[in-house]
């Protein structure tokens, strides 16, 4: 069993980052990212934070607006047309989840596709599924570099997907497929979940839910990655899967934390970059 090691992987993708923003400023262009929290949650603030200052490591200028949780929906739509005209700004992200009374779906959309580096938007999720050079959501391109640094061949492998979201699921799908591997996605509705589980050779477990991926679900040599984090009941952070049972029969797993965890942040920085390349080439 070897532990895949997300925080030491980010590191190097920060590193590598890093050198790429150095030079784009000597050349006279500055990376930057916009970011948007709206209210007064502590975990949406504490994840700005933590972008903030990944940002300002690797040499991106990172642009908070912070906004009343009671703000309308058309001011923060107002805010995005700004941000989406603003020559000096290649990065736009709009932190998740957001107040009830504000429509995610149509702010999403609004932000234009070239800056959408969250690649929630409806064309790069189109792109994606079509094959085409997309932003990609951050956390399932930080499953897929992290597998890549390993040098984990995906070609022929069965996959399967538990969890359907539009931010992890179901591009996580959409990867894999376009590494020619077999891919199922599972999801709460799925039959037979256990005896799926025990024919794949790669699970990517994001559905939320503590421990819930147990070691009669996986067969012998399963690369196993878990995007899930919750927190128990005496405050320690625990996946989606039974870790200290399941490690045993896996040829390659993800810890939490320090797994797929730091490798979303240096994705956001990752897609960033490449906007900023992408703009400066217009």
């Amino acid at each position: 069993m070897q532990i895949l090691d997300g925080k030491a992987t980010a590191k190097q993708a920060r590193d590598e980052i890093a050198v790429e923003v150095a030079s784009l400023k000597n050349s006279g262009k500055e990376v930057s990212l916009a970011v948007i929290l709206v209210g007064n949650d502590p975990a949406s603030a504490t994840y700005v934070g933590a972008k903030e200052k990944a940002c300002e490591a690797v040499g991106i200028r990172s642009v908070v607006h912070r906004l009343n949780e009671n703000v309308s929906q058309s001011e923060l739509l107002a805010l995005i047309n700004v941000l989406n005209l603003d020559a000096g700004i290649d990065g736009i992200l709009v932190q998740l989840p957001l107040p009830k009374h504000i429509d995610e779906d149509v702010i999403t959309q609004a932000i234009a596709a070239e800056k959408d580096v969250d690649g929630f938007g409806a064309a790069s999720v189109g792109r994606l599924w079509s094959g085409l050079a997309s932003f990609v959501p951050c956390t399932p391109l930080g499953v897929m570099y992290l597998l890549e640094k390993y040098s984990i061949e995906l070609t022929g492998l069965n996959a399967v997907v538990l969890g359907r979201s539009n931010i992890v699921g179901k591009p996580m799908a959409a990867l894999l497929l376009a590494a020619n591997a077999t891919v199922t996605i599972a999801h709460s509705h799925t039959k037979n979940l256990k005896q799926i589980c025990q024919n794949a050779d790669i699970i990517v477990v994001a559905i939320g839910r503590a421990n819930f991926l147990s070691a009669d679900m996986v067969k012998d040599g399963a690369i196993i990655i878990d995007v899930g984090i919750n927190r128990l009941e005496n405050g320690k952070l625990t996946g989606d899967v039974a870790y200290d049972e399941v490690a045993k029969k896996t040829s390659y797993i993800t810890p939490v934390p320090g797994g797929v965890g730091p490798m979303t942040i240096a994705m956001l920085l990752k897609n960033t970059l490449a906007a900023a390349k992408a703009r400066g080439k217009r």
